[in-house]
């Protein structure tokens, strides 16, 4: 397939983007023994405990991911097979997903800079974290470690739609850093990579990495009566706001990845960015006149303060 959103040979995306002058990103310190990519030379030797902790979230989730995880993460998670025990390694699952859609999982030490991202997703290269969460941490994390990136990201690569839709995302990179629109971008991927839903025949699923990786939000996600659960329309999601640190107010909804990709790639993007404000338009609680409302959420579990305030996830 080929991307719309930027001018065909206008850019060269083996290369590390430039960052403009007036645009913002984070300012993170690259340590010292890597290069500009941020790639660690190899992944790291996890010890016995670490593999048990793996194990020990694996099987956690698999108690509440069946018929609620969409089929196709289902589906990637069973073919690949990140379940026979410790931390994946790196090389191998590279050789299954290459030969699946031409994708490869590659090791970083943090989270890493948005242009450095972008061109990693650009080139079919998935960046996972070189480390895993301690028990103390075992229910949540506030840096995206090994788990979440390979189980919660890497099976829904599987996928050949979707996989198309992720490098899309990071060929789309370019243009939000030229725009100076890097906010607008992050929460088109926080409300489809990272919290995205999807409709099936037997109801609604999630496929967003953020939600699979962990017990509560794939509940809550998909059955509470909180949240909202509504269409996603490019242009609106853009515009919101959202959660970064509790569960979402809302979700919202693709009727398949197919639509996902056209709504995205052939969305003129020049547009959309000219006509946008740096900040958000919409609060994370937002329900709009000309939305698709699958369900109109309460927004108990917000309104009482959400994860701070000991409410529950209702």
């Amino acid at each position: 397939m080929e991307s719309l959103l930027i001018t065909p040979g206008a850019v060269d995306y083996s290369v590390i983007p430039d960052v403009p002058a007036d645009t913002f990103v984070a300012p993170l310190v690259r340590p010292a023994h890597l290069g500009e990519d941020w790639l660690e030379p190899q992944q790291r030797a996890y010890t016995s405990e670490e593999h048990a902790i793996w194990d020990d979230l694996f099987a956690q989730q698999m108690q509440v991911l069946p018929g609620r995880a969409a089929s196709s993460f289902m589906a990637g998670l069973d073919r690949l097979d990140l379940g026979r025990g410790g931390v994946p390694d790196f090389g191998s699952l590279s050789e299954e997903l290459r030969a699946i859609t031409g994708w490869t999982v590659v090791p970083v030490p943090m989270l890493i800079p948005d242009h450095v991202f972008f061109y990693h997703l650009a080139n079919r290269r998935f960046p996972a974290g070189n480390f895993i969460r301690s028990r103390e941490e075992f229910h949540y994390i506030s840096e995206p470690d090994v788990f979440h990136d390979v189980f919660g990201h890497v099976p829904m690569l599987t996928d050949p739609v979707y996989a198309d839709y992720m490098q899309e995302y990071g060929r789309a990179g370019w243009k939000a850093l030229a725009y100076n629109r890097l906010k607008a971008l992050s929460a088109l991927y926080w409300y489809t990579v990272e919290f995205g839903l999807i409709r099936e025949a037997d109801g609604i699923k999630a496929y967003g990495a953020g939600i699979l990786s962990g017990p509560l939000e794939a509940v809550f996600s998909v059955e509470a009566q909180s949240p909202n659960r509504i269409h996603l329309e490019v242009d609106r999601v853009m515009r919101t706001d959202y959660v970064i640190s509790d569960m979402q107010p809302t979700y919202f909804v693709i009727d398949s990845f197919e639509e996902l990709y056209r709504k995205t790639v052939e969305r003129n993007f020049d547009d959309l960015y000219r006509g946008l404000t740096p900040g958000f338009t919409y609060s994370n609680q937002a329900v709009l006149g000309g939305d698709k409302v699958y369900h109109l959420g309460t927004q108990e579990y917000a309104n009482r303060g959400g994860k701070g305030s000991g409410a529950r996830p209702v």
